[in-house]
């Protein structure tokens, strides 16, 4: 009888363990890496990181660090939604969406390094994230940042007399 019991108590508590340990599909590990990031948790995001995404998120740590705590609580709001993931081998894109910007679909790239995939992260994926209305900014912008036609700065020969002989 103790055999039962002790049988059917190592049985619960292994069923209360497992949940508790993260799969490592590629999904799972984007979403908790996206809700990691986007959270400012880099210390969570670094543990399902490359080497060199763990040497980005260090460089960004040290601005995370120093954001308003009021800006981190509403961090905390966003969720992350992913949409696709697609595998290829040992390499791995998954297609989400966050609910700061529901509409626009990013990909995150993920590598499979032993048998766990983990996130591959740089500063091109770092620079997507930048806002539209920054990245394009108009290039015949004046000093003001309106954008308008092409000046002439050409004199004609009239003027340009008119303005020797005075001197």
């Amino acid at each position: 009888m103790k055999r039962i019991v002790y049988t059917s108590l190592a049985l619960i508590l292994v069923a209360f363990m497992l949940p508790g340990c993260g799969k490592n599909t590629p999904k799972d590990v984007a979403y908790n890496w996206l809700t990691a990031f986007n959270h400012a948790d880099i210390d969570a995001a670094k543990k399902l990181s490359t080497n060199d995404t763990k040497n980005l998120l260090n460089s960004l740590q040290e601005l995370t660090d120093k954001v308003a705590d009021s800006t981190k609580k509403d961090l905390k709001k966003i969720s992350i939604t992913i949409k696709d993931v697609k595998i290829t081998g040992d390499k791995a894109v998954a297609i989400y969406t966050a609910s700061d910007n529901p509409t626009k679909e990013q990909p995150l790239n993920l590598v499979k390094v032993g048998d766990n995939w983990l996130v591959q992260f740089t500063k091109v994926d770092l620079m997507a994230d930048v806002p539209d209305t920054i990245a394009e900014e108009p290039s015949g912008a004046d000093s003001t940042g309106a954008a308008g036609a092409p000046q002439d700065t050409t004199m004609s020969a009239e003027s340009n007399r008119a303005d020797t002989s005075r001197h």
